[in-house]
């Protein structure tokens, strides 16, 4: 049975509901022992008194916050939650907002919250309102002597707690040099956007977490067997790994890339369209005449997809859908 790392009510106005958080998370890291090269043999970790030199037993390791130099306030568990009992004790909910609304970048880690107690009542309460309204409720909670700002988000017959980053947590974008909303000034235009966007549906799917996994840990394990096969466990492969990324930066011709992804996608059914969106577009029913006119056209409706991509933001990885925000909404509600 799953055991709660923390317990405490989630709090909505005068609403008060038991709950117990549980980890959402399930590593599947490969444990690696650190060791000496030149006998193998592994490397502890060692908790020792500084002042002696003496290893110390976890049972008699307290928290200290040093107020000066070699002076120190000792504090136990007890203490971290009698500071502020109601906070460490309670997921409050002060606003509710729309799911969309909030940027991907701000999500940090998930945890269930599942309900303790008699008031199951309340929680499918709040979990049906959440689901219905397509809210999501913006709270704080302590966990392990540290505030964080949380989401509580209903995912199934289940309330996810995804923890958030504080907004001056994010790192500014500024330094970045990225393209800008002037489409045209990098060279891109509407035959080349409309391929993409082809490309985007050709590879569409239903979102199936069940069919993605962890492909790198298989190849490294592979490798450790191919090792351990041919008898060279002792001696680390330090040879230089050949870049593969190396060139696929500097596209020449994006227009035939594209096309060619979109035949592989569609088994060749859009290359009749795909050829057609190579051609120059010849629009008959506008003047000659008003030849300066187009590239303000171009840029005017290259500048609407960008727009409409950035209106549809991804889903975080408790509302689980992939796709555009209105379609994970559809989902959430119908769940």
């Amino acid at each position: 049975m799953a055991r709660a790392i923390w317990k405490g009510s989630i709090s909505f106005g005068l609403v008060h509901i038991p709950v117990g958080l549980f980890s959402a998370e399930k590593t599947n890291d490969l444990s690696f022992r650190q060791l000496d090269r030149r006998n193998l043999s592994p490397v502890g970790y060692r908790k020792y008194n500084k002042a002696t030199g003496e290893e110390v037993e976890s049972d008699v390791i307290v928290k200290g916050y040093e107020y000066e130099s070699g002076h120190y306030v000792v504090l136990s568990d007890e203490d971290l939650l009698r500071a502020n009992p109601e906070k460490t004790q309670t997921v409050e909910i002060t606003d509710f907002v729309d799911l969309e609304d909030i940027e991907p970048v701000f999500y940090d880690k998930p945890y269930y919250l599942a309900p303790t107690g008699k008031n199951a009542k309340g929680y499918a309460l709040l979990r049906e309102a959440l689901k219905r309204t397509r809210k999501v409720g913006i709270a704080k909670v302590v966990i392990r002597s540290r505030e964080y700002l949380s989401a509580v988000v209903p995912q199934g017959n289940v309330l996810v707690l995804e923890i958030l980053r504080f907004a001056d947590e994010i790192r500014a974008t500024d330094d970045l040099e990225v393209p800008g909303e002037d489409l045209q000034a990098m060279g891109v235009n509407d035959r080349e956007i409309e391929m993409a966007e082809r490309l985007v549906e050709g590879m569409t799917a239903e979102w199936s977490p069940e069919k993605y996994h962890d492909t790198y840990r298989e190849d490294l394990m592979g490798l450790i067997q191919g090792r351990i096969d041919s008898g060279q466990t002792n001696e680390p492969d330090e040879s230089p790994v050949p870049e593969v990324a190396e060139g696929r930066g500097d596209v020449i011709d994006i227009m035939s890339l594209l096309k060619r992804s979109v035949e592989a996608t569609t088994g060749g059914a859009g290359n009749e369209a795909a050829d057609e969106a190579e051609r120059p577009a010849a629009k008959a029913s506008k003047p000659a005449a008003k030849p300066a006119a187009a590239p303000k056209a171009v840029a005017k409706s290259a500048a609407k997809p960008r727009k409409a991509a950035s209106a549809s933001k991804p889903s975080p990885r408790s509302a689980a859908p992939a796709k555009p925000r209105a379609s994970s909404s559809k989902k959430r509600k119908a769940a």
